[in-house]
């Protein structure tokens, strides 16, 4: 059975036509003992079979996928999509030569109108604008969605408040933002932002 999915650890820095330069670095970086948060890589094996497969993530690549993201969420003690102690993660590209400014990224994938509310109880500035930002880079990512839009909608914001960088938004502000953010993505697609973490993930790994 070909391997797609790589835990961090079970990689080295010599698989970097398997892993992506980025892929094999943090796998280095785990067997040398740093403190890099774990997680995954999906190789650029399997990218190459998605594409000759007609843009089809296989039903081993998904089983691999839900393997490791079990085995991710046991060694951060923490659930994607769960209501005790939420898992966010990050979703991004690489290949096996550097491509600065070429690569795709989605951060605080696992965060919906749920999870908000627990990270918020913790730090409620931190959820919203995690959540907004979410929002943003998916629906430009996966949907096609141009930033421009969302950033009118935060320059506005800002007018509104006589405010003048991002960093002086407030909780209010930021949870107002994710509530317009929602209504531009039902605006520009038709559909409520999607809920379902699982889904994402392989919406978000398909995209980048």
């Amino acid at each position: 059975m070909k391997k797609y999915v790589y835990m961090f650890s079970e990689g080295n820095e010599m698989m970097r036509d398997l892993l992506g330069g980025k892929g094999a670095n943090l796998a280095a970086m785990v067997n040398l003992g740093l403190p890099v948060p774990q997680g995954f890589t999906v190789t650029t094996e399997a990218c190459n079979e998605y594409y000759a497969d007609g843009k089809i993530i296989n039903d081993e690549m998904k089983k691999q996928i839900d393997e490791c993201l079990e085995r991710l969420e046991k060694l951060a003690d923490k659930k994607l999509g769960g209501l005790d102690n939420p898992l966010l993660v990050s979703v991004r590209s690489g290949a096996r030569v550097s491509m600065p400014g070429m690569m795709d990224t989605i951060l605080n994938l696992g965060i919906n109108d749920e999870t908000v509310k627990i990270l918020a109880a913790k730090n409620r500035r931190f959820a919203y604008d995690s959540y907004r930002r979410f929002i943003q880079m998916y629906s430009d990512v996966v949907k096609g969605i141009p930033n421009s839009v969302y950033e009118k909608a935060i320059d506005t914001k800002k007018m509104q408040r006589g405010l003048a960088q991002d960093i002086d938004m407030d909780a209010n502000d930021l949870e107002d933002l994710v509530k317009v953010f929602k209504g531009i993505y039902y605006n520009q697609t038709g559909s409520a932002f999607p809920q379902d973490v699982k889904a994402l993930l392989l919406e978000c790994i398909e995209a980048v």
